[in-house]
């Protein structure tokens, strides 16, 4: 019998996701529950405007705050959702994380949880949160799949198949985020304005010598030559993944470096100094209390309205470097995904895509029974080749660069190649 799904959240990441898994119809029933039912509705309206190219699987909308636990819990038992795709705000992963140990539902998210009234945790950060529930889920026998996005998710897949197929040894990985393409418009973000502004906003921690090291943002530049991208520059920068990767893979070096144009940093540094990024509440002089952050995100564009008029492409992944049978070896193992052929495909921008196709790869793993754990884990515990091959079949392909040479990684050269 086949299970059906929750998604919580309705926004590009989601739409994505639900695309993917109502194009593939493993699943009885798709349930999509969010705030504002509305936004889910649209969901629907499109998977419904593909006609025939989809199974016909039934899908259903729900209005939910996932912060209130008893609800959540009450909706997952209402719908008999065997898998919870947390595809919400960061800010209710613990609460919806809770109602699936409650309810025995598979959890999967895509970001590390966040405490609005707090920016940039310490390291590990998932200490502080997610992993206090490890002995929870073991005991409940329920699977919990942390950052099943892009990254996290897909470069902790890479990091773990270089590990161990690539590297008798493995150095440093030097994690690059780079988005080459454009909107058109003044300036937008390119998932949520919040959450987005929040990243950039508090310490920058890398993982260097096997300690955790404490920087500003945009205080380290490098320039890398990256494949069908060229030549781009990317600041070093505090990300989810560095958080688990440092814990359970023996590598002394991890860094984060994601792409960021002048533009981009001079109006991100205007409102910064301004006090327009802060998540502390002040008050207007009528009275009214109010978070500066959550008004930029208000006046900013929606980043789901980007998608139509998004060219151009981006390009994520791991160079890796190391040993193989006693010589130096550095490896780039990448994606390259193109916006216009997101929105021709599911009527997405690239960013999004990028998160989404994971999310829902990861979702069907756990419903084959090749990734349900029945415990809690980070990406980078579980088989990384059946993630990026359902990976690849949904629509992002996985590359490998070595010198001059770059292959596709499903297929039998790479692996040749690889273990070389």
């Amino acid at each position: 019998m086949k299970r059906n799904i929750l998604i919580i959240g309705a926004g590009g990441v989601a739409h994505v996701a639900a695309h993917k898994l109502a194009e593939h119809g493993r699943f009885g029933e798709i349930h999509i529950a969010t705030r504002s039912v509305r936004k889910a509705d649209a969901i629907v309206a499109s998977i419904h405007a593909k006609g025939g190219r989809y199974p016909a699987v039934p899908l259903h909308t729900h209005a939910l705050d996932a912060m209130d636990v008893p609800a959540t819990e009450a909706l997952i038992r209402r719908v008999r959702a065997g898998i919870v795709l947390n595809l919400g705000s960061a800010f209710v992963n613990m609460s919806v994380l809770q109602a699936c140990i409650h309810t025995g539902a598979a959890y999967l998210d895509t970001a590390i949880h966040e405490d609005p009234a707090i920016v940039c945790e310490t390291p590990p950060w998932y200490a502080n949160y997610e992993w206090k529930r490890r002995e929870a889920c073991e005991q409940a026998g329920v699977t919990a799949i942390l950052g099943a996005g892009f990254d996290p998710g897909v470069v902790n897949a890479y990091a773990r198949l270089a590990v161990d197929e690539y590297f008798d040894r493995v150095d440093s990985i030097d994690i690059i985020d780079i988005n080459a393409g454009s909107h058109g418009r003044y300036f937008a973000t390119n998932f949520d304005p919040e959450v987005n502004f929040r990243e950039f906003t508090g310490t920058v921690w890398s993982w260097e010598g096997r300690k955790w090291v404490a920087g500003r943002m945009f205080e380290r530049k490098q320039e890398w030559d990256l494949p069908v991208v060229g030549r781009q520059a990317a600041y070093l920068t505090g990300h989810d993944e560095l958080h688990s990767l440092s814990q359970h893979l023996d590598v002394p070096d991890i860094r984060f470096w994601m792409g960021f144009g002048e533009h981009y940093i001079n109006v991100f540094t205007v409102l910064r100094n301004l006090g327009l990024l802060s998540e502390k509440p002040v008050r207007t002089a009528e009275g009214q209390e109010v978070v500066p952050l959550k008004v930029v995100k208000a006046v900013l564009p929606d980043p789901a309205s980007l998608a139509p008029t998004y060219k151009g492409k981006t390009c994520i992944g791991n160079l890796v470097r190391g040993v193989r049978h006693g010589k130096p070896r550095e490896v780039f193992i990448y994606n390259v995904a193109d916006h216009v052929e997101s929105w021709h495909d599911v009527g997405s921008q690239a960013i999004a895509y990028t998160a989404g196709v994971p999310a829902a790869a990861a979702a069907l793993l756990v419903a084959e029974g090749r990734w349900d754990v029945r415990r809690m884990v980070n990406v980078e515990q579980l088989p990384a080749r059946p993630f990026l091959e359902l990976m690849a079949e949904l629509g992002l392909e996985t590359w490998m660069r070595e010198g001059r040479r770059d292959l596709p990684v499903a297929v039998r050269e790479s692996l040749q190649m690889a273990r070389a």
